[in-house]
Formats: C-alpha cells, structure tokens, sequence
C-alpha cells in the first residue's frame, strides 16, 4: 500500500470499534427476527415445514437478513485482521465503511432479494422501530456517515489508481494464496481473456490445450491429498484460483467444479480401491467428470429422481433421462444418481455410480450403446456446452458403485454440497469482478458531454458500489471456505455465500451494461456475455430461493 493511499484521519482502530459495535447490533436484530419468525411457524410446539412454506415471505427474509448480518461480522473481521497487519489504507477504509453503512441502512429501509422483492421489518416480525431501538451507537454512526457521496467518489478515485494492478483493495490473503492469485491471474490475462469473447459468440469449446495448461497448474487437484497426485491445499485455495479464473471467463473458472465434485465424492464415499484408481487420474486431468444428477421434471427435488438402474450380474444398466448436464461431451466419467431401489421411497433408494465413457464431439456426441443426447443451448455459460442425456440399458460396472453399498447416494452427494457452493460463491466474485473491469474501463475512456462517463457522479457511484459489495462477497466466501477447512460445518455459511456472491455478480453486471449504454446490448461488447454468464449464479448450485429456504431452515432449527 502506498503512502498516498493511506488514511492518516482515521485509524483502523476507530472504524474497528465502530464495525464491532455494528456487529453486536445487527446480531441483537437478528436473533430478535429469528423468535418473531419461529414463532409464525411453530405449530403445537413444532417447527412446521408447511408453515415455512406457506410463509416464505418471512423465512426467506429472515435468511437474507442473516446473511447480511454475516457480511457485516465479515467486513469487521476483514478491517480487523487488515489493521493487525499493517495493510489498512484507505481504500480498505472506504470499502468497509460504505459497505457497513448501506447494509445496516438496508436492514432498517429493505433488503432486496431480487429486482422486485424487498424484505424489511415487518416482513420478519419487526418494525422500524425495533431495529432503529438497536441500530444506535456505532450502526447509527455508520449508516450516517458511511455510504455518503463524498465517500463515494473518493473510492471512486481511487479505483482508478489502483485500475493498472488489477487489484481493487487488499483482499486479506496470506502469501501462498496471493502467489496463486498472481499466478492464475497471470494465466488468465494471457490465456483466456484474450479469448473468451470470441468462444462465447461461436459457442465454442474451451481448447483441450487450455485444458491441459490447467492441469499442468495443478488446478484439477488442488484440494485433494498428495498422496492422491493432489496440491494437498484447503478450500481458501479453491476459492482464489475459481475467483481469478472465472474472472476471465467463468467457463473456464468451472472446468474444475466437475472434478471438485467427483473428488469429494470419491474421497468422502469411495471404497480405498476407487480412491486409489480415480482421484489420481482427477488431480493430473488425465480423466474428466461430469455431474449427471438432475433429471426433466426434478429440479431440485431430487427425492422424486426416476433413473433406474437395475444389476444384472456384474453391471448396472440405466435407463431414464437427465438434464442440465455440462460438459458431459468430453468427460471421461459421469458422477451418476440413480435409484437402485424403487422400493425405497424419497432419498432412501439413491446411489452413485461412477459411469465411464467414451469421449465423444460435436458429430457424435455420445458415442456409446445405450446414451444418447442433445445440446441445450444457453444464453451464456458456454464453452462446455449442455446436453440432455437418454440412458436405454447404458451399462456401467457393478464394481464402479460408489461405495460398493446401495442407498447412499443422496447422503453422499450431500457430502459434496458445502464445498460445490462455496466455489459457486467465488465464480461469482469472479464475474462481478469481470463486470467491474469492463465498467471501469469503458466509462475512463469514454467521453460524453466533452469528459468521461466516470466524472458523472450517478456512474462513479455505481463502480464505487461494485468494489464494495464484491468485497464483501469475497470476504464472506472466503470466510466459509475456512470454515471448511477447519472441519467445521459450513453450509449455512457456504449458502449464505452462494446467496449473495449470486446478487452481487448479477447486480454488478447489469450496472456495468448501464454503464455501456446502447454499446452494452451489442454482442461485440464482453459486457453482454458477462451479463449472460452472471444469470445462471442465482440458478445453479442451488437457485436462490433454495437457497434460502435451506438457510431459513437451519436458523429456525438452531433455535430450539
């Protein structure tokens, strides 16, 4: 951090207190909205699922208030450990105090779940009153003098002095993880943004040679153990390499979700045999999965998945359909959920299957008996393409369930969720980040009115807003990445990530459009892609709304 940058006015151990105060508030808040919650959905001394449903307008906004109650302890955190450091200058400053303003003032005046739903007060039991009676002291303070327009355009400026390095405040990493982040940012620069416009609009696949340079980089093993042919790292590592990556393009930031999946799977499921055969061949990109579990008419109701499959001697042989199936073209092995029992009801007669294939192409996509399928073709999120998929008697090995026990499919594939979501949630850092450079950008080099878009406050503003809130999508990813690796359970943690990194890219990448103009509804604009890519984040992984209904749940639960 350069002297220039540094803020003499207000030491970090001022804003420190204050965020400490905040946090303290917005927890009291909080937990007085959980009671006022579960109290709605507490039928005859019970938590009620159909309460909670019937009541989604209070459960969900209590997880988007939890989730911003979470966001602020994070940015507290973040000043604090920055401080301790000695890395707390000024645009660190800014970022926390705007950030802390406006999302303490939303908690007060709406926070939005999407372009038409806010939650307030009363949608969770409160009033106004009730957390303005809380937010005193240091919120008050806060939310008065923290996103203000002056703090706003010195941001502003200073994103611009910072736009050459690439970097947009200090995002609290050790040395081993910013080494990586340089390193995939360098790969990134060189190897993918050059060219991912240009995949995007002939919907090409990624190149097999970029593939193979990931590899070599060790990203498909990253999280897995040395002894396994892995890096042996934590998730934190996970979520700075899928960052940097998806910033260039969030195809390529998702080559490594399959293998991620399939690893966890492999190595929380596997039988020693399996672990020994496949996570190798994972971590050196030898072999390439993909993850077939969503089917036509399930969704995200996978307790109503109809593929069959039924041993017969040494094989299994499956029949149904699936969808939504990336990358499936050139995998080498399908993570496959299956019913094994249809006498089980719901999530009881599901297994895994890891179904090996042939690599097919465009010609003959899916050159094996009894598979077959065809391209879905999407707004964006390309470069591996997605299929829906047909199995008539397609055989798999009886050796290749996974596990070797029936039945455990479901529990297995909840084993992998905590760590899918959290690299979600760093994709999306990773495209809202994209948005932000391509915003930034066009608005210093184009000129209206005889200066550039970035003298207009309403412009400045919005990019002042993206350096903030990707952030605090960083900083609260990163933080459930640490829980992971501490062992800890984190799925409220990683879903409340997922929620918000989701918000965060959508909301980045449709500013940076307004900031292009009629330029951004061009194809020949990356914006316009950014913005394809940044939609399917609230989807996949969990849609939004699942989400919240998942984070509801625990917070209602965690209060008995």
């Amino acid at each position: 951090m350069s002297p220039a940058l540094a803020r003499k006015d207000a030491p970090a151990t001022a804003l420190t207190d204050l965020a400490q105060g905040a946090v303290v508030a917005a927890d009291a808040v909080l937990a007085e909205a959980t009671a006022a919650v579960r109290a709605l959905v507490t039928e005859d001394g019970r938590i009620s699922g159909a309460a909670i449903e019937r009541e989604q307008r209070a459960t969900h906004g209590l997880a988007w208030l939890a989730t911003y109650v979470e966001s602020v302890r994070q940015l507290a955190s973040y000043a604090e450990r920055l401080g301790a450091a000695g890395k707390f200058g000024e645009i660190e400053d800014l970022i926390v105090r705007i950030g802390l303003g406006e999302y303490l003032a939303q908690m007060i005046g709406g926070i939005p779940m999407s372009q038409g739903e806010m939650v307030r007060p009363g949608d969770v039991g409160l009033s106004a009153a009730d957390v303005a009676r809380r937010f005193t002291g240091a919120a008050e303070t806060l939310i008065a003098t923290g996103n203000t327009a002056a703090n706003r355009a010195r941001l502003a400026e200073l994103v611009q002095a910072q736009e050459s390095s690439g970097h947009f405040g200090e995002p609290a990493l050790d040395e081993t993880l910013e080494a990586i982040r340089d390193e995939m940012r360098k790969f990134s620069l060189a190897e993918v943004l050059p060219h991912a416009h240009e995949w995007h609009l002939k919907n090409a696949y990624i190149p097999l040679e970029v593939i193979a340079k990931l590899a070599e980089l060790g990203v498909f093993g990253l999280t897995l153990p040395e002894s396994y042919g892995g890096m042996g790292l934590g998730k934190e590592s996970m979520c700075v390499v899928s960052e940097e990556l998806s910033r260039g393009y969030i195809g390529v930031g998702s080559l490594g979700t399959r293998s991620e999946i399939a690893s966890e799977l492999i190595l929380a499921g596997g039988t020693q045999a399996q672990k020994d055969h496949w996570l190798p061949k994972i971590a050196s990109g030898e072999i390439l999965p993909t993850a077939v579990f969503t089917e036509p008419n399930t969704g995200s109701d996978l307790a109503s998945l109809k593929t069959r499959a039924v041993r017969e001697g040494d094989v299994y042989k499956v029949s149904g359909n699936k969808t939504w199936i990336t990358h499936p073209v050139r995998a080498d092995v399908m993570t496959l959920l299956v019913r094994t029992n249809p006498a089980e009801p719901g999530y009881k007669g599901l297994s895994m299957l890891l179904a090996e294939k042939p690599r097919g192409t465009d010609e003959d996509p899916f050159p094996a008996k009894g598979m077959s399928g065809g391209e879905i073709e999407v707004l964006g999120y390309r470069g591996m393409k997605e299929y829906e998929i047909s199995f008539d008697g397609f055989e798999v090995k009886a050796e290749n369930l996974l596990g070797g026990v029936e039945g455990q499919g479901f529990k297995q594939l909840m084993q992998t969720f905590e760590a899918a979501r959290i690299q979600t949630a760093a994709r999306a850092v990773g495209v809202a980040q994209a948005a932000m450079d391509l915003a930034l950008r066009y608005a210093q080099e184009r000129v209206q009115f005889g200066k550039p878009l970035i003298a207009f406050p309403r412009v400045a503003d919005k990019i002042a807003m993206m350096a903030v809130e990707v952030m605090i999508a960083r900083q609260l990813t990163y933080f459930s990445a640490r829980q992971k690796d501490l062992d800890r359970r984190c799925d409220l943690e990683a879903g409340m990530a997922k929620l918000l990194g989701a918000r965060v890219a959508w909301a980045a990448a449709d500013n940076a459009l307004q900031i292009h103009g009629g330029n951004g509804f061009a194809l020949e604009y990356p914006v316009s892609r950014v913005l394809c890519d940044a939609r399917i984040l609230n989807i996949f992984e969990g849609a939004a709304e699942i989400q919240a209904q998942v984070i509801a749940r625990r917070l209602l639960d965690g209060a008995n």
